[in-house]
């Protein structure tokens, strides 16, 4: 005659069947606590956890899960323990009390429970190996999009923002910091991003001669328990952060700066595996930043080669055919007969002077780095020009006299690029404007003969002095 299953048999295939199949780890330690009090019948049930920081528990402030019940008086009710190992390792303990009536537990109870913990451990070994599958996954994940999103952007700043952006959330770090080498020997922090206030950590700065310096110039690494108590810390905003992760960022033996990622005080510890994978993001952030830079440095160069070779195309072609068309217009008013036809040569003949003149403008301005602002006088107000352009719908035509880059001071060329900016914004607003002449001319003498320097703005605008159209704004400083 077969026998009859013990009653709570059911209650624990059923307990192990919840427990195997969660890949969870939280969710697996309560179905491990919830099955333990169905099991036993206890009032309160909790597992107290060896290492919180290693469970992923002190994250939330938890160091046991526990199912609701009221607390045992110490020392009066009867109290069950028994261990649960994940391995070799012993990751804590079942805790059970508060049996109805105070009565006491029993070896079947023990048993029971020494099944579950069985199960419990080679569940909770799958949970934390999935989480491990999850987290490399996440921070494969992450530095693959980084790595997108740097050879995408433009310039340098939102690359790095990226980086720390991005390190940050996958580290659970509280701020992700970029720290670039100083002329001093130090480094200081010049990209944050933190949910709480990044910009008062622009420009802290570990000083020369910090252990934790020459680690990071050296390229190693940097691993602290406690930020805020770490005498190798010498920032000003140490106090703010607890654990954190130093990471140089370096590629090819170019040291580009380095990545920290801090937590709150009092945060979980980095684990082991943290530190490995957010070691690797940094490899792989560094190469990607030093990818973006040679990628925008080719492109930088082809645009000034392309406009090198229109400058040149320009210088070859169509300045020395119009210099020989003067000419010939030139020689043809000087013939005799040619009288009746001299003033129409000689508008022509200027008309290709000017044109001239702001052919070579243009060669100028093309023959300027692409990348670089204008350092000159005839550059700053080439700038200037181009921005009004949008607003005119038109380029406005401009011409230089004289050696103006070299001769005008700089506190001069700044009030003359206000005056030239106030006067480009009222053709803008003029009606009617269809022609904007900019002329700037050094040596410009004044009335009582001092040298200076002289600007003219003239538009053919409504409004003008000559039948209500054009307008002529002169602006004149002495050098």
């Amino acid at each position: 005659m077969t026998a009859r299953p013990a009653p709570r048999l059911p209650c624990l295939l059923e307990a192990l069947l919840e427990v195997g199949t969660d890949l969870d780890l939280r969710g697996v330690l309560q179905h491990i606590v919830d099955g333990a009090a169905e099991l036993t019948g206890a009032g309160r049930a909790a597992l107290v956890v060896t290492d919180p920081g290693e469970s992923g528990l002190a994250e939330s402030g938890l160091a046991e899960i526990r199912t609701p019940g009221p607390d045992p008086v110490p020392g009066t009710a009867p109290l069950l323990r028994v261990p649960i190992h994940v391995g070799d390792e012993e990751f804590g303990e079942l805790r059970l009390t508060g049996r109805p009536g105070a009565a006491p537990f029993t070896v079947e109870d023990e048993q029971l429970l020494r099944v579950l913990a069985t199960q419990a451990g080679v569940s909770i070994g799958n949970a934390r190996l999935y989480e491990t599958a999850r987290q490399r996954e996440r921070w494969i994940e992450g530095a693959a999009a980084v790595t997108t999103a740097l050879l995408t952007e433009e310039g340098a700043d939102d690359a790095l923002t990226t980086v720390a952006e991005r390190a940050r959330l996958l580290a659970g770090a509280s701020a992700g910091v970029i720290l670039h080498p100083t002329a001093e020997g130090g480094m200081s922090i010049v990209t944050a991003s933190s949910p709480d206030d990044p910009d008062g950590m622009l420009g802290a700065t570990i000083t020369p001669g910090s252990p934790v310096l020459e680690q990071l110039l050296g390229g190693e690494p940097v691993f602290l328990e406690d930020s805020a108590t770490d005498p190798r810390m010498t920032t000003h905003v140490r106090h703010r952060f607890g654990p954190s992760m130093m990471l140089p960022l370096q590629a090819g033996g170019r040291l580009i700066g380095t990545l920290a990622l801090p937590r709150r005080r009092g945060g979980r510890p980095y684990t082991d595996l943290e530190r490995l994978l957010a070691t690797q993001f940094a490899s792989q952030a560094a190469l990607a930043l030093v990818l973006a830079d040679a990628r925008r440095g080719r492109e930088r160069l082809a645009v000034y080669e392309d406009r090198d070779r229109i400058a040149r195309d320009l210088h070859d072609l169509v300045v020395q055919r119009l210099f020989a068309t003067g000419m010939m217009l030139e020689s043809t008013r000087r013939r005799p007969g040619a009288d009746d036809v001299s003033d129409i040569l000689g508008r022509a003949v200027d008309e290709l002077r000017s044109t001239v003149g702001e052919v070579r403008t243009t060669i100028f301005a093309l023959q300027q780095p692409p990348a670089d602002p204008p350092t000159g006088l005839r550059g700053r107000v080439l700038r200037e020009t181009a921005s009004a352009a949008a607003r005119l719908g038109f380029a406005p035509s401009t011409h230089f006299a004289g050696a103006v880059d070299t001769r005008v001071p700089d506190r001069v060329a700044d009030r003359l690029l206000t005056a030239l900016r106030d006067a480009l914004a009222d053709a803008s607003a003029r009606p009617g404007v269809s022609r904007v002449e900019v002329t700037v001319e050094t040596p410009a003498r004044s009335p009582d003969g001092r040298d200076g320097v002289r600007l003219r703005v003239v538009d053919d605008g409504e409004g003008g002095p000559e039948e209500g159209r054009g307008t002529t704004l002169t602006w004149w400083a002495p050098l």
